[in-house]
Protein backbone atom coordinates (compact mmCIF):
# COMPACT_ATOMS: atom_id res chain seq x y z
CA UNK A 1 0.00 0.00 0.00
CA UNK A 2 1.59 3.39 -0.80
CA UNK A 3 2.29 5.46 1.93
CA UNK A 4 0.12 8.37 0.42
CA UNK A 5 -2.67 6.57 0.01
CA UNK A 6 -2.54 4.91 3.37
CA UNK A 7 -2.09 8.48 4.56
CA UNK A 8 -5.29 10.09 2.81
CA UNK A 9 -7.65 7.44 4.77
CA UNK A 10 -6.78 8.12 7.97
CA UNK A 11 -6.40 11.02 10.34
CA UNK A 12 -2.74 10.41 11.01
CA UNK A 13 0.00 10.38 8.73
CA UNK A 14 1.54 6.97 8.72
CA UNK A 15 4.34 6.52 6.29
CA UNK A 16 5.85 3.35 5.37
CA UNK A 17 8.97 4.59 7.05
CA UNK A 18 6.83 4.95 10.57
CA UNK A 19 5.29 1.18 9.82
CA UNK A 20 8.86 -0.35 9.32
CA UNK A 21 10.49 1.50 12.18
CA UNK A 22 7.38 -0.23 14.69
CA UNK A 23 7.88 -3.45 13.11
CA UNK A 24 11.46 -3.76 13.96
CA UNK A 25 10.95 -1.99 17.46
CA UNK A 26 8.21 -4.48 18.82
CA UNK A 27 10.13 -7.33 16.82
CA UNK A 28 13.46 -6.27 18.94
CA UNK A 29 11.60 -6.00 22.71
CA UNK A 30 8.51 -7.88 22.34
CA UNK A 31 9.60 -10.79 19.83
CA UNK A 32 6.02 -10.21 17.81
CA UNK A 33 6.54 -10.27 14.57
CA UNK A 34 4.59 -7.70 12.33
CA UNK A 35 3.86 -9.02 8.94
CA UNK A 36 2.58 -6.26 6.08
CA UNK A 37 -0.83 -7.28 6.58
CA UNK A 38 -0.76 -5.72 10.58
CA UNK A 39 -0.41 -2.16 9.00
CA UNK A 40 -3.92 -1.44 9.01
CA UNK A 41 -4.57 -3.22 13.02
CA UNK A 42 -1.15 -1.35 13.97
CA UNK A 43 -2.69 2.08 12.81
CA UNK A 44 -6.25 1.46 14.77
CA UNK A 45 -4.53 0.31 17.81
CA UNK A 46 -1.87 3.03 18.49
CA UNK A 47 -4.28 6.11 16.77
CA UNK A 48 -6.16 5.72 20.11
CA UNK A 49 -2.26 6.36 21.76
CA UNK A 50 -1.66 8.93 19.52
CA UNK A 51 -4.56 11.24 20.10
CA UNK A 52 -4.32 10.18 24.36
CA UNK A 53 -0.84 12.44 23.80
CA UNK A 54 -1.67 14.94 21.86
CA UNK A 55 0.20 13.69 18.74
CA UNK A 56 -0.07 14.68 15.46
CA UNK A 57 1.53 12.10 13.54
CA UNK A 58 2.86 8.36 13.92
CA UNK A 59 6.47 10.44 13.11
CA UNK A 60 6.31 12.13 16.14
CA UNK A 61 5.21 8.81 17.78
CA UNK A 62 7.98 6.54 16.35
CA UNK A 63 10.75 9.77 17.78
CA UNK A 64 8.83 9.52 21.47
CA UNK A 65 9.73 5.94 21.28
CA UNK A 66 13.67 6.40 20.07
CA UNK A 67 13.71 9.20 22.83
CA UNK A 68 12.09 7.56 25.67
CA UNK A 69 11.45 4.20 24.60
CA UNK A 70 11.10 3.03 28.51
CA UNK A 71 8.54 5.66 29.16
CA UNK A 72 6.27 4.11 26.02
CA UNK A 73 7.19 0.57 26.25
CA UNK A 74 4.12 -0.80 28.58
CA UNK A 75 1.44 1.04 26.48
CA UNK A 76 2.82 0.38 23.17
CA UNK A 77 2.63 -3.70 23.78
CA UNK A 78 -0.71 -2.97 26.23
CA UNK A 79 -1.80 -1.62 22.78
CA UNK A 80 -1.17 -4.02 19.98
CA UNK A 81 -1.12 -7.17 22.48
CA UNK A 82 -4.36 -9.16 21.53
CA UNK A 83 -5.47 -10.82 25.09
CA UNK A 84 -8.41 -13.07 23.86
CA UNK A 85 -8.66 -16.03 26.31
CA UNK A 86 -11.08 -17.57 27.96
CA UNK A 87 -12.07 -20.02 31.29
CA UNK A 88 -11.06 -23.56 30.44
CA UNK A 89 -10.15 -22.73 26.94
CA UNK A 90 -9.11 -26.07 25.18
CA UNK A 91 -10.79 -27.72 28.00
CA UNK A 92 -8.82 -31.30 27.42
CA UNK A 93 -5.55 -29.52 28.63
CA UNK A 94 -7.05 -29.37 32.24
CA UNK A 95 -8.25 -32.84 32.33
CA UNK A 96 -4.92 -34.23 31.49
CA UNK A 97 -3.58 -32.11 34.17
CA UNK A 98 -6.24 -33.21 36.60
CA UNK A 99 -6.78 -36.90 35.59
CA UNK A 100 -3.02 -38.23 34.51
CA UNK A 101 -0.55 -35.40 36.02
CA UNK A 102 -1.85 -33.67 39.33
CA UNK A 103 -2.36 -37.33 41.31
CA UNK A 104 1.27 -38.19 40.54
CA UNK A 105 2.73 -35.30 41.24
CA UNK A 106 0.87 -34.57 44.51
CA UNK A 107 1.62 -37.89 46.13
CA UNK A 108 5.06 -37.60 45.10
CA UNK A 109 8.08 -36.10 46.18
CA UNK A 110 6.58 -34.31 49.18
CA UNK A 111 3.64 -32.86 46.79
CA UNK A 112 5.50 -29.94 45.34
CA UNK A 113 4.26 -28.92 42.35
CA UNK A 114 5.21 -25.29 40.13
CA UNK A 115 3.01 -23.70 37.22
CA UNK A 116 3.68 -21.23 35.39
CA UNK A 117 0.95 -19.58 33.03
CA UNK A 118 3.58 -17.87 30.63
CA UNK A 119 1.27 -15.26 28.52
CA UNK A 120 -1.32 -15.19 31.16
CA UNK A 121 -3.02 -12.42 29.44
CA UNK A 122 -6.26 -11.08 31.89
CA UNK A 123 -6.02 -14.09 34.28
CA UNK A 124 -8.59 -16.84 32.65
CA UNK A 125 -5.46 -19.56 32.32
CA UNK A 126 -4.16 -19.23 35.38
CA UNK A 127 -7.62 -18.99 37.45
CA UNK A 128 -8.75 -22.06 35.54
CA UNK A 129 -4.97 -24.15 36.63
CA UNK A 130 -5.93 -22.54 40.31
CA UNK A 131 -9.79 -24.14 40.36
CA UNK A 132 -7.92 -27.99 39.10
CA UNK A 133 -5.43 -27.16 41.69
CA UNK A 134 -7.46 -26.21 44.55
CA UNK A 135 -9.88 -29.39 43.96
CA UNK A 136 -6.95 -31.72 43.66
CA UNK A 137 -5.13 -30.61 46.37
CA UNK A 138 -8.55 -31.43 48.32
CA UNK A 139 -8.08 -34.64 47.05
CA UNK A 140 -4.87 -35.55 47.88
CA UNK A 141 -3.85 -33.27 50.82
CA UNK A 142 -1.84 -30.42 51.85
CA UNK A 143 1.19 -29.62 49.40
CA UNK A 144 3.56 -27.30 48.65
CA UNK A 145 1.76 -26.03 45.40
CA UNK A 146 2.21 -23.09 43.38
CA UNK A 147 1.04 -20.98 40.18
CA UNK A 148 3.18 -18.00 38.36
CA UNK A 149 1.72 -16.18 35.94
CA UNK A 150 2.91 -13.46 33.65
CA UNK A 151 2.48 -11.04 31.06
CA UNK A 152 4.35 -8.36 29.05
CA UNK A 153 0.86 -6.21 29.17
CA UNK A 154 0.43 -4.16 32.56
CA UNK A 155 -3.15 -3.57 31.65
CA UNK A 156 -4.09 -7.46 31.27
CA UNK A 157 -2.11 -8.08 34.64
CA UNK A 158 -3.86 -5.53 36.24
CA UNK A 159 -6.83 -6.64 34.97
CA UNK A 160 -5.76 -10.43 36.65
CA UNK A 161 -4.95 -9.28 39.85
CA UNK A 162 -8.44 -7.75 40.11
CA UNK A 163 -9.85 -11.22 39.72
CA UNK A 164 -13.27 -9.73 38.29
CA UNK A 165 -15.26 -10.85 35.47
CA UNK A 166 -18.78 -10.30 34.06
CA UNK A 167 -20.85 -12.99 34.37
CA UNK A 168 -20.57 -13.71 30.62
CA UNK A 169 -17.10 -14.80 30.91
CA UNK A 170 -17.95 -17.22 32.80
CA UNK A 171 -19.59 -19.53 30.51
CA UNK A 172 -17.42 -22.44 29.99
CA UNK A 173 -17.31 -22.92 33.53
CA UNK A 174 -20.30 -25.07 35.56
CA UNK A 175 -22.23 -24.26 37.70
CA UNK A 176 -20.91 -26.07 40.47
CA UNK A 177 -17.78 -24.61 40.06
CA UNK A 178 -19.38 -21.10 39.40
CA UNK A 179 -20.83 -21.63 42.63
CA UNK A 180 -17.96 -22.98 44.64
CA UNK A 181 -15.04 -20.64 42.88
CA UNK A 182 -17.07 -16.85 42.46
CA UNK A 183 -18.38 -14.39 44.58
CA UNK A 184 -21.14 -13.13 42.92
CA UNK A 185 -21.19 -9.26 43.20
CA UNK A 186 -24.54 -6.95 43.89
CA UNK A 187 -25.55 -3.52 43.78
CA UNK A 188 -22.52 -1.53 41.62
CA UNK A 189 -20.85 -4.88 40.76
CA UNK A 190 -24.33 -6.78 39.99
CA UNK A 191 -23.36 -8.71 36.19
CA UNK A 192 -19.76 -8.92 37.64
CA UNK A 193 -18.23 -11.36 39.80
CA UNK A 194 -14.95 -12.02 41.72
CA UNK A 195 -12.43 -15.29 42.12
CA UNK A 196 -12.65 -16.67 45.44
CA UNK A 197 -9.73 -15.74 47.39
CA UNK A 198 -8.71 -19.44 47.78
CA UNK A 199 -7.74 -19.51 44.17
CA UNK A 200 -5.88 -15.87 44.54
CA UNK A 201 -3.55 -17.19 47.26
CA UNK A 202 -2.58 -19.88 44.50
CA UNK A 203 -1.38 -17.37 42.10
CA UNK A 204 1.47 -15.02 41.76
CA UNK A 205 1.03 -12.34 39.37
CA UNK A 206 4.12 -11.03 37.47
CA UNK A 207 5.38 -9.01 34.78
CA UNK A 208 7.49 -10.75 32.36
CA UNK A 209 8.53 -10.26 28.87
CA UNK A 210 9.33 -13.51 27.53
CA UNK A 211 12.84 -12.23 25.57
CA UNK A 212 14.52 -10.93 28.11
CA UNK A 213 16.32 -12.60 31.31
CA UNK A 214 13.77 -14.79 33.40
CA UNK A 215 14.41 -14.66 37.36
CA UNK A 216 12.43 -17.59 38.41
CA UNK A 217 15.52 -20.06 39.92
CA UNK A 218 13.05 -23.28 40.33
CA UNK A 219 12.01 -25.37 37.72
CA UNK A 220 7.90 -26.39 36.97
CA UNK A 221 6.78 -29.08 36.27
CA UNK A 222 4.37 -27.77 34.05
CA UNK A 223 4.65 -24.67 31.73
CA UNK A 224 1.01 -23.12 29.95
CA UNK A 225 1.98 -20.93 26.89
CA UNK A 226 -0.79 -21.19 24.50
CA UNK A 227 -1.82 -19.18 21.96
CA UNK A 228 1.51 -17.13 22.50
CA UNK A 229 4.37 -18.33 20.26
CA UNK A 230 2.19 -17.74 16.92
CA UNK A 231 2.92 -13.72 17.22
CA UNK A 232 7.23 -14.90 17.21
CA UNK A 233 8.99 -15.92 14.05
CA UNK A 234 10.59 -18.94 13.81
CA UNK A 235 14.29 -18.60 15.31
CA UNK A 236 12.32 -16.55 18.71
CA UNK A 237 10.25 -19.97 18.90
CA UNK A 238 13.33 -21.86 18.39
CA UNK A 239 15.48 -20.44 21.08
CA UNK A 240 12.13 -19.62 23.61
CA UNK A 241 11.66 -23.37 23.24
CA UNK A 242 15.12 -24.27 24.46
CA UNK A 243 14.50 -21.93 27.07
CA UNK A 244 11.20 -23.25 28.57
CA UNK A 245 13.33 -27.27 28.70
CA UNK A 246 15.63 -25.95 30.57
CA UNK A 247 13.29 -23.89 32.59
CA UNK A 248 11.23 -27.78 32.95
CA UNK A 249 11.71 -30.16 35.54
CA UNK A 250 12.50 -34.02 34.15
CA UNK A 251 8.97 -34.76 34.43
CA UNK A 252 7.97 -31.72 33.12
CA UNK A 253 5.46 -30.89 30.43
CA UNK A 254 4.80 -27.91 28.06
CA UNK A 255 1.35 -26.79 26.99
CA UNK A 256 0.80 -25.02 23.63
CA UNK A 257 -2.20 -23.69 21.96
CA UNK A 258 -4.26 -25.46 19.36
CA UNK A 259 -2.51 -23.64 16.37
CA UNK A 260 0.76 -24.35 17.59
CA UNK A 261 3.71 -26.97 17.48
CA UNK A 262 7.00 -27.69 18.04
CA UNK A 263 7.67 -29.96 14.78
CA UNK A 264 10.58 -28.61 13.23
CA UNK A 265 11.68 -26.53 16.10
CA UNK A 266 12.53 -28.23 18.97
CA UNK A 267 14.23 -31.97 19.92
CA UNK A 268 13.37 -31.73 23.64
CA UNK A 269 10.04 -32.82 23.72
CA UNK A 270 8.07 -35.52 22.81
CA UNK A 271 4.42 -35.30 21.47
CA UNK A 272 2.15 -36.74 24.34
CA UNK A 273 -1.62 -35.49 23.70
CA UNK A 274 -3.17 -32.74 21.70
CA UNK A 275 -0.42 -30.13 22.07
CA UNK A 276 0.68 -31.41 25.03
CA UNK A 277 4.98 -32.23 25.31
CA UNK A 278 6.97 -33.66 27.84
CA UNK A 279 10.00 -33.27 27.90
CA UNK A 280 12.22 -35.58 26.70
CA UNK A 281 15.52 -36.67 29.49
CA UNK A 282 17.55 -38.87 27.45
Amino acid sequence: MAATAFAAEHAYAFTDADFRFLREFVAARCGIALGEHKRQLVYGRLARRLRALGLGSFAQYCELLRREPERELDALVSAISTNVTAFFREAHHFEFLAGELLPRWLTACGGRVRLWSAGCATGEEPYTLAMVLAEALERHGAADARILATDISPQALETARRGVYRLDRLGNIDAARRRRWFLRGTGAHDGQAMVHPRLRELVTFQPLNLLEAWPMRGRFDAIFCRNVVIYFDKPTKERLFERFADQLADDGYLFLGHSESLYGKSERFRLVGRTIYRRVTA
